[in-house]
């Protein structure tokens, strides 16, 4: 039987391929693969060999470190924000080779557990989609105790390609960076992207691919990414299918609200009878940790709501427990959210509802923006049918999101609540 690469294995072979070539940059620091090679064996040497996974929090260097060292001792590996509580770490199955913490904005958040099959095939698939190749340089600024950060690693040392690793994300250091160095890939959430336009920061000519991903992408931000150059690239994912599974490019023709494109390598997209995406295919975890997650047949239901078209393109439409019945009509908050992102004077928005007696979920919009309410309401009339629109507007300073842009579902309701009517 033909063995499954781990990200040692890459590591092994990208040393011996390319051992002078640039394998991982910080702000700071720089190591060569056959350097990065080196460090990563000596901090391996400490690492007991254990089917409890080792679980590590600190800076996204301390992180990429981790992540190497435990796949050359065949130990699981679970980063956690380090602003989060210890958690206990129990025997995992032997194939496991990492446990990453779902975001949590949707409820609890649980250990997805992944295999040197899943991550292997997610970075093949990944790296065939948007040509990631030796010698390219992807810049890594989201966390590395999400999916979305640490699965670069796994694509571009199977690629021969370099990281360039940010601490967390900034602006004015990020746009340091791309001016500096020849950066081919980046991948944002769609909040990153906003301040990257705010700020006016222009995308290099070595650009080629931005993944933007982890939270709904409003149609008047990509209009705005793509007049200012940014090659973008939406996609769908997450923990669950170790990260990407879809994601939009030129082949999938115009992009709309929402769209994802087609499914990437071998993995397989329906809809439920509810209209919830159900995904199958080799990116699919191994289970959550605890138990549960995948059905006998290999598919996972999730938790979102989508469309598919007679070319297989997948379209996001929002999530299945957050649909508002107003009216008596069902509202997707996403689509009422991408209306008013067009509004002017609203810089951030999210739409969520309120119990009520005569609509029964009273649709609230909360926005970041100066836009007064009676030309938020003008705007909403001639784009949304009449249930959709909001019937409170609540002015914020700011939006609750995670660390990877997702907004905080629950801590909106919350503030929806506590608003005066």
């Amino acid at each position: 039987m033909k063995s499954i690469p781990s990200l040692a294995c890459y590591l092994t072979e990208a040393a011996t391929r390319w051992p002078h070539a640039p394998a991982l940059r910080t702000q700071e620091q720089q190591w060569t693969y056959r350097e990065w090679l080196a460090e990563v064996a000596a901090l391996a040497e400490i690492i007991a060999p254990s089917p409890c996974p080792l679980i590590v929090s600190g800076s996204s260097l301390d992180l990429a470190r981790y992540a190497f060292a435990c796949s050359s001792r065949n130990r699981p590996f679970q980063p956690v924000d380090r602003n989060e509580l210890p958690v206990p770490a129990s025997p995992l199955p032997p194939h496991v080779a990492l446990v990453i913490t779902t975001s949590g904005s949707e409820g609890d958040p649980r250990g997805v557990m992944l295999s040197d099959a899943n991550l292997d095939a997610a970075a093949a698939a990944s790296n065939r989609h948007l040509p990631l190749l030796p010698g390219d340089l992807w810049l890594d600024c989201l966390p590395l105790h999400h999916i979305g950060g640490l699965s670069i690693l796994w694509r571009c040392t199977r690629a021969g390609a370099a990281v360039l690793l940010h601490d967390g994300f900034d602006a004015q250091a990020l746009a340091v960076s791309l001016a500096q160095h020849r950066v081919t890939h980046l991948s944002l959430v769609p909040a990153m992207l906003a301040l990257l336009l705010d700020a006016e920061i222009r995308p290099p000519v070595s650009l080629r691919h931005v993944l933007v991903g982890g939270a709904a992408l409003a149609p008047s931000l990509f209009d705005r990414a793509i007049d200012a150059g940014w090659p973008l690239n939406p996609s769908y994912g997450m923990s669950e299918t170790a990260a990407q599974v879809a994601t939009h490019t030129a082949a999938d023709g115009p992009w709309h609200a929402g769209l994802v494109g087609r499914p990437l390598g071998a993995n397989e997209l329906t809809l439920a009878a509810d209209g919830r995406i159900r995904i199958r295919g080799p990116q699919i975890m191994a289970g959550y940790v605890g138990g549960g997650g995948v059905a006998a047949d290999g598919w996972l239901t999730t938790g979102d709501l989508g469309k598919i078209d007679a070319k297989g393109r997948l379209t996001v439409t929002g999530r299945a427990d957050d649909m508002l019945i107003s009216g008596g009509c069902n509202v997707p908050p996403l689509m009422v959210e991408s209306c008013l992102a067009g509004c002017p004077g609203i810089r951030d928005v999210a739409v969520t509802g309120v119990p009520d007696p005569v609509w029964g979920d009273l649709v609230v919009a909360l926005v970041v923006g100066n836009a007064p309410p009676e030309s938020i309401d003008d705007w909403c009339r001639t784009r949304l049918p009449g249930a959709a629109r909001p019937r409170r507007i609540v002015h914020l300073a700011s939006l609750p999101r995670n660390a990877t842009g997702k907004l905080e579902r629950e801590a909106l309701r919350r503030l929806a609540r506590e608003a005066k009517s």
